[in-house]
């Protein structure tokens, strides 16, 4: 790339002269979003979903589902977010050939493939460049074991691939590498019950990455009339039966509130967002407890809204599975006053990119003091300096540069607009809220 492309498609990040003071409206969650409209693919009836997220994950999710017959109407809810009404895919119909377009959606491309396993057709799954790097294997070995078809058109393991669907799955005892992803467990679990005889799914030794996303699998399913035991700490049993239909209300996506929270703490300003739940399953609610650890004033309102007020100096934290937080939890670190240290974390390997290496990388080209580890980063505190940040097409990496960017003039982002995956008007966010500071009177 020259230096004029890279100029031409770079984004200056806002570094404001005084503390942020603003409330941000954050987006539904893309987790639950594309959960609940799989299971109302599989519904026993037609559903209904208000405040779904409109982004180019859950575009991918609805395409997807269409072109496996599923009837999905969008329209605009009073509140103006995007409502949607979705009518069951037929199980009985042969779809013959079906080409499904994953982008770099990792819930369409783990979650879709059970799904096109019971039914009927030949559904071929590919995506994004970057896709074909994402692991795919455990979803191909257990269909395998489940004696589904599936054709590997590339490198073992990865996409593009075809799902040979029969109409039906026996279902039965499973067992699962989740070391890479909790996604393979997930995917298993959201069709188990449509199964024949039900699902026992057993984790495969070694560690189970970002668990917190299986227990909201479970706790969805569970809303829905699926019964779900646990055999062992590592297993879980799914009976055959029926989901019911349903009608929800999205929670905000509290992972992506994070780079928001994050500018009350790169500014020492403060920051409210609207309809934090009480109660959630989201692994973001893990963010009140992260910034008041590093000296941040939270308070969480009767009204819903949780306020943080960013300390004067950050302090350093020692953090394990932080999971799909690390990112943003990195570029507070960066500018922290002590040292940090994040672990638990290797999966983050296989996502949209190796994001601990490429965060090790753009911090230290900015100056930064950051060691990879084999399952994390370790974070120095070191003066950090303008330049150009490569995404690697990841959304997390370009929020994480914005949060450093706030504190240090001069950041360029390298293709901001990988933000839409979950959050289509983020920079438009990003920048009203960098410009809420309000002097001293």
């Amino acid at each position: 790339m020259s230096s004029k492309d890279t100029l031409d498609t770079t984004w200056e990040a806002p570094c404001p002269t005084l503390p942020v003071d603003g409330t941000v409206i954050v987006p539904a969650s893309k987790s639950l979003t594309n959960r609940y409209l799989l299971l109302a693919a599989l519904a026993d009836g037609p559903s209904r979903i208000s405040n779904a997220l409109d982004s180019r994950d859950s575009d991918l999710m609805i395409g997807a589902l269409r072109a496996l017959g599923t009837g999905i109407e969008s329209s605009q809810g009073p509140d103006g977010t995007m409502e949607l009404r979705i009518t069951p895919m037929d199980l009985d119909s042969d779809m013959g050939h079906v080409e499904i377009d994953c982008g770099l959606a990792g819930t369409v491309m783990r979650f879709v493939p059970p799904l096109a396993a019971l039914a009927r057709g030949s559904f071929a799954f590919d995506g994004d460049p970057h896709a074909r790097l994402r692991p795919m294997a455990p979803v191909f070995t257990a269909l395998s074991d489940l004696s589904v078809g599936i054709t590997e058109h590339g490198e073992a393991g990865l996409l593009p691939a075809t799902v040979h669907g029969g109409g039906s799955l026996a279902g039965g005892k499973i067992t699962v590498d989740a070391s890479g992803s909790s996604q393979f467990i997930s995917a298993l679990l959201l069709v188990a019950a449509r199964t024949e005889n039900g699902m026992e799914i057993i984790a495969a030794d070694g560690r189970i990455a970002s668990p917190d996303h299986i227990e909201m699998t479970v706790a969805t399913l569970r809303e829905l009339g699926v019964e779900i035991t646990r055999p062992t700490a590592r297993s879980w049993k799914v009976e055959p039966g029926t989901i019911s239909a349903f009608e929800r209300t999205m929670e905000p996506d509290l992972s992506n509130a994070g780079p928001f929270l994050a500018a009350a703490m790169a500014t020492a300003g403060t920051v409210r967002i609207p309809h934090w739940p009480t109660s959630t399953t989201q692994v973001g609610d893990q963010w009140r407890e992260i910034l008041t650890r590093m000296g941040a004033i939270i308070t969480h309102h009767d009204d819903g809204t949780l306020e943080v007020t960013g300390p004067q100096e950050i302090s350093g934290i020692d953090y394990p599975e932080a999971s799909e937080l690390a990112p943003t939890l990195a570029a507070i670190c960066a500018l922290a006053t002590g040292p940090s240290r994040l672990t638990g974390i290797s999966h983050l390997r296989g996502h949209e990119t190796d994001r601990l290496a490429a965060l090790a990388k753009e911090f230290n080209n900015l100056g930064g003091n950051v060691t990879e580890l084999d399952d994390g980063l370790e974070i120095t505190p070191a003066p950090l300096h303008g330049g150009v940040f490569e995404t690697y097409a990841d959304h997390r990496m370009a929020t994480a540069a914005a949060v450093i960017g706030l504190a240090v003039p001069g950041v360029q982002v390298l293709d901001i607009a990988t933000t839409a995956k979950t959050m289509p008007h983020f920079p438009a966010l990003w920048t009203t809220l960098a410009a809420s500071g309000k002097a001293a009177s």
